[in-house]
């Protein structure tokens, strides 16, 4: 669900500029609150669907926030590319500096907002002095980051990655923000200070428009990334066997490699304005994941972006997703081969099913996993940290 095109990169070079030029609003300039990120506005989603849907509201609110990603906009479009070292080198030199001449601006600041880390490889020698310089700092930490998981692409990076930046962190925060019940545990074993909030959708912008009929060729869809590609594959025997039996195409959105023998797909590129539209052409949303560790950390972000446009979807039952989806009422959680060939056959076939499964879906994320539903527990962070704005303008 990553994405690297210039449409995207231009909306969030807008979007940042605007963000660093105006970011009061007219609140108490004496709440400024710095955000510390590693990407730009609008490129990730572990940004995009958690604190980023909520700046706007916490500005309103009475708070001055200003967004500081390491990575400029240049650097973010080769970061995932293969070769290009000297100008992702280049990038992280720029980045360094540039957390540096931000070290004046910490102590002055009402507070910090730290997403993952301050800086991404190296010592955790600026997460210690900005923890020492703040007043107060919000830590919110995405899928298990400590495991130092890096892309194949950028190998090299491996030995400059230290995992103690991030329970120094954990440590040193006044609240951490966290995203799954796996990983509220881990923190607590530093902070007692946490709130688990898992990754959001604006339901104002992802709306259903299924017909769930069957007058079609249906779409199974799946949107995820290069680094989350190989996911997909574990259902390659399952979908070539359904393809024997029945017609459908498979919508992969978010990488151009990936290919399956047998088997109609469709690959769409990802970008900011083509991922509602492109999610909504899809009948049936799936959702496989490994068994390991790393999972534990995953929110069940694909589950609730499909869930949210009334989607019926399929998912590896693991991790997070017996909390996001109810079995059987709003989604299907399954583990074997097989379990994942009678569910997607029943959707396939039973038009009245998806249609049940889907406007469940959309009605618990509405409930429990929107934006209107979660900004207060954002805003109840921010005042517990930060005090309450003298004033709102």
């Amino acid at each position: 669900m990553s994405g690297s095109g210039s449409e995207a990169s231009s909306l969030a070079s807008q979007r940042i500029d605007e963000t660093l030029m105006n970011p009061s609003n007219g609140a108490d300039s004496s709440m400024e609150i710095l955000v510390i990120c590693p990407y730009p506005l609008d490129t990730v989603p572990g940004q995009r669907l958690k604190y980023e849907q909520y700046l706007d509201f916490l500005r309103d609110q009475g708070y001055s926030i200003s967004v500081h990603p390491f990575f400029s906009l240049n650097t973010y479009r080769i970061l995932y590319k293969p070769g290009k070292s000297i100008h992702k080198l280049a990038g992280v030199i720029q980045g360094l500096l540039g957390r540096i001449a931000l070290v004046p601006h910490v102590s002055r600041a009402a507070g910090l907002y730290v997403f993952l880390n301050v800086v991404p490889v190296g010592p955790p020698w600026l997460e210690w002095l900005f923890l020492r310089l703040c007043k107060r700092c919000i830590y919110d930490i995405d899928d298990m980051v400590h495991m130092l998981r890096t892309t194949k692409v950028n190998r090299f990076a491996q030995a400059f990655k230290s995992s103690s930046r991030y329970f120094l962190l954990m440590g040193g925060a006044d609240h951490v923000i966290t995203c799954t019940p796996a990983l509220d545990d881990l923190v607590r074993r530093y902070n007692s200070s946490t709130t688990d909030i898992s990754s959001t959708i604006n339901t104002s912008s992802y709306l259903p428009v299924n017909s769930y009929a069957n007058d079609h060729d249906l779409v199974i869809g799946w949107s995820g990334s290069h680094s989350t590609a190989p996911y997909l594959h574990l259902l390659d025997a399952v979908f070539q066997e359904l393809s024997r039996h029945v017609r459908f195409k498979l919508l992969v959105m978010g990488t151009q490699a990936f290919e399956l023998s047998g088997v109609d797909v469709e690959l769409v590129p990802w970008s900011v304005t083509a991922e509602i539209p492109t999610l909504q052409r899809i009948d049936i949303g799936v959702y496989p994941l490994p068994n390991d560790s790393w999972v534990q950390g995953k929110s069940g972000l694909k589950a609730l972006q499909y869930m949210a446009l009334g989607i019926p979807t399929v998912a590896t039952a693991i991790g997070c997703n017996d909390r996001v989806i109810e079995d059987g009422v709003s989604g299907f959680l399954v583990s074997t081969p097989e379990q994942w060939k009678a569910q997607l056959s029943q959707l396939l076939s039973d038009p009245q099913l998806r249609r049940t499964i889907g406007r469940n879906a959309r009605e618990r994320v509405e409930r429990f996993y929107s934006v209107d539903a979660n900004k207060n527990t954002y805003l109840s962070i921010f005042e517990s940290v930060y005090g309450k704005p003298a004033t709102v303008c």
